[in-house]
């Protein structure tokens, strides 16, 4: 597929979706969408702000209350979310250009990872709410106590920039097959697949007001969100600091819920008895820099035992022209555009950073591709790094990989653990027993052993510390977006 000629002809519509209708905010106003691809204009896009949110929670709690979806039988919720699931993956080239051309990435993984993904999540959930059953207490004889999940009722989902379509999908799908009304805000900087989505949602049979979707700013839409008395649950991705500010206003508003799913500076340790030390480093390269090293639970605090360290780098470093970054719309890019200026000024500083704190650059620390007028930066590979440095304590959020050498294992997990965050970590050795006591002592949400990224919908996903206090994926994410309530009958 030629997908310059594609982007040429695509239409945007970068109004809000709000009670079935394609609408611009009510102010009037709007933001520019450019592409980090080229620099291109793409379009206009609605910036709401508290009006638009008014009317939207109007519509949800409308459509909440009249039980037009809330109502429906698991079954019928079903049959919507797996036409839902089966309409993005007919519309995914559609869907995958927006993406790509939205944030970056290349069209390769958009269409083999992020519309795959989304589709999957929407059909689970489908097909999984309607075998959960309710339960009922072993109380006397004289009574009978029922135990039933009930949809919370009006969700604001707040999703970052980084997996635009799969964040969303992990927001909306067990929200929506619980029963709720959602609220969805994408990030400013990637909001075309969130809007694409909802339309594919009505198409699909979602009624009016069940799936609302609110492109604009944090500090407008996504505050007035976070402060709005009448939305009952907020579930938010994002970065540590915004984080902490979604869960104050919940606080200062109707004590909504607040679930949370932050930032990492996940661990990667890889021991001497690694039982295979190419997969090992084709892992820790491949993960860091996938995706532009955009992803929370990247692998950017890298542990290699001393011993093996001289020859881990050798392969690591000879791996780097492999993740050159590329024109996004090339099927044979791996590694596309950072996703705007801002964010790759954020690279590069952490880079001088880096530089002027005295790690050691094996490779990288460049801007590439400066002719295009996108942001791209080269992958970054330091070496000769302590604990205490700047790009081994924060978040990146960018092709950067920072070496630490251990020679005691028990130090190592120490270093990993010593973070404000906990979201992922890893390790490799070929001694079960050093695996078992490793993982057990990661304080993280999720453990790989001998492989890293191995992640399906089944598993949640989620942190300890500071990476928040929510889980996406799996069952358990129902738990987020639903009820427990206890009828107690007296039968004697």
């Amino acid at each position: 597929m030629n997908w310059h000629a594609r982007a040429a002809e695509l239409t945007i519509d970068g109004r809000a979706l709000i009670n079935g209708e394609r609408v611009w905010a009510i102010a009037g106003l709007q933001f520019d969408n450019l592409s980090p691809v080229d620099g291109r204009l793409l379009g206009q896009v609605a910036r709401c702000d508290s009006l638009d949110v008014d009317v939207a929670v109007l519509a949800a709690r409308a459509a909440f209350d009249d039980r037009r979806w809330a109502g429906k039988s698991p079954a019928q919720r079903k049959r919507v979310l797996i036409k839902f699931a089966d309409l993005v993956q007919q519309n995914g080239p559609e869907l995958a250009l927006l993406e790509t051309l939205d944030m970056g990435k290349p069209i390769k993984y958009s269409q083999s990872v992020d519309v795959g993904a989304t589709a999957n999540c929407l059909r689970w959930y489908g097909e999984a709410i309607d075998k959960i059953y309710d339960e009922i207490a072993p109380t006397p004889s004289d009574s009978l106590a029922l135990i039933q999940r009930e949809p919370v009722g009006v969700v604001a989902a707040i999703v970052p920039w980084n997996y635009p379509m799969i964040m969303a999908a992990w927001k909306i799908a067990p929200a929506l097959a619980a029963g709720n009304s959602v609220i969805l805000k994408p990030s400013e900087k990637s909001p075309l697949t969130a809007l694409r989505l909802a339309d594919l949602g009505l198409e699909a049979g979602l009624p009016p007001g069940v799936l609302n979707v609110l492109p604009g700013y944090g500090i407008e839409a996504g505050a007035a969100l976070a402060l709005h008395m009448d939305i009952d649950c907020i579930g938010f991705t994002g970065s540590t600091r915004t984080g902490k500010l979604i869960v104050q206003m919940a606080g200062q508003s109707n004590l909504k819920r607040a679930w949370t799913e932050l930032g990492g500076k996940s661990a990667n340790i890889v021991c001497a008895d690694c039982p295979d030390l190419d997969k090992a480093v084709a892992a820790a390269i491949g993960s860091i820099f996938f995706n532009q090293g955009e992803s929370c639970n990247a692998p950017s605090r890298l542990f290699v035992e001393e011993s093996i360290k001289a020859e881990f780098l050798a392969k690591a470093k000879a791996m780097l022209p492999q993740f050159q970054p590329g024109d996004p719309l090339d099927e044979a890019t791996v590694m596309g555009a950072i996703v705007d200026a801002t964010q790759m000024q954020t690279v590069m500083g952490y880079i001088a950073k880096g530089r002027s704190e005295g790690a050691q650059l094996l490779g990288g620390g460049e801007a590439a591709r400066l002719d295009t007028g996108g942001y791209y930066v080269q992958p970054t590979l330091f070496d000769g790094v302590d604990a205490s440095m700047t790009i081994a304590r924060e978040e990146i959020f960018g092709p950067v990989l920072s070496v630490l050498g251990f020679t005691d294992i028990e130090e190592a997990i120490r270093q990993a653990n010593a973070t404000p965050y906990g979201l992922q970590a890893a390790v490799w050795t070929s001694d079960i027993g050093k695996a078992i006591r490793t993982s057990r002592a990661l304080r993280a949400g999720t453990v790989h052993v001998n492989q890293y990224d191995g992640d399906d919908i089944t598993v949640p996903f989620g942190g300890y510390k500071q990476s928040g206090n929510g889980r996406d994926k799996s069952l358990h994410a129902l738990d987020k977006y639903t009820e427990l309530k206890t009828t107690w009958i007296q039968v004697g």
